[in-house]
């Protein structure tokens, strides 16, 4: 049975993997941020959730960050589009289909964070359901 998009279970099963990934723990040390998801209009309502990076952990939990140095704002669409390849995550910023609030560069120097957490999305968009 997959998991639905943006429920708690599947902001849980993404939370339980980004825990379990050694190397993407190991980057909690060198990179200090927060980072908020807001995702609107989702079959649960507005969805909130984060990825914190400080004290020698990597986590990622619903809610907001905090503290908070980046949000992401984007409708439920947007957001299917991008978890599924259907929509570049970079286009959609450019196109305003992404609105962002904060420190950029944080985000750019926690590059090999994200690199990283794209195996854990890969990993679970196999498990997922988009409707």
């Amino acid at each position: 049975m997959k998991i639905r998009y943006l429920s708690t279970e599947w902001i849980g099963v993404v939370g339980n993997e980004v825990a379990s990934d050694r190397e993407l723990q190991s980057l909690g040390d060198i990179h200090i941020f927060g980072l908020t998801q807001v995702v609107t209009s989702t079959p649960y309502g507005d969805v909130e959730y984060h990825l914190q990076s400080r004290n020698g952990a990597v986590v990622f939990s619903a809610g907001v960050a905090d503290p908070e140095d980046v949000r992401f704002t984007q409708s439920f669409d947007t957001a299917v589009a991008v978890a599924t390849g259907k929509l570049n995550a970079q286009e959609a910023f450019i196109n305003g289909h992404i609105r962002f609030n904060g420190n950029h560069q944080c985000l750019i120097d926690a590059h090999e964070i994200f690199a990283r957490l794209d195996a854990v999305f890969t990993s679970v968009r196999e498990r997922t359901d988009y409707e």
